[in-house]
């Protein structure tokens, strides 16, 4: 954290892990666990292929409406004073 305040950058506390701020557990992984369901992949290689593809050929606007959610709520959890924020 001593790297970061020589920026003068605002630090705030809150857990190392945090399901309220982790956007890939609410947004990303929801819509990827949507498409991979069902499906059979013959080994680790072709998973890997087939998330790559379908992560490139999501839309601007899935992943930019991730960042939007994700500053709502960091600024939820930011105004309740770092407490976990209800969906």
């Amino acid at each position: 954290m001593r790297g970061l305040l020589k920026f003068k950058w605002d630090v705030f506390q809150h857990p190392p892990y945090s399901l309220d701020l982790a956007p890939s557990d609410f947004h990303l992984f929801t819509a990827m666990k949507k498409w991979l369901g069902g499906q059979h992949f013959a080994d680790d290689e072709e998973l890997k292929n087939a998330v790559t593809h379908w992560l490139k050929s999501q839309a601007a606007t899935l992943y930019a409406e991730g960042i939007g959610k994700l500053v709502k709520r960091c600024d939820k959890c930011l105004n309740n004073g770092g407490d976990y924020v209800e969906k």
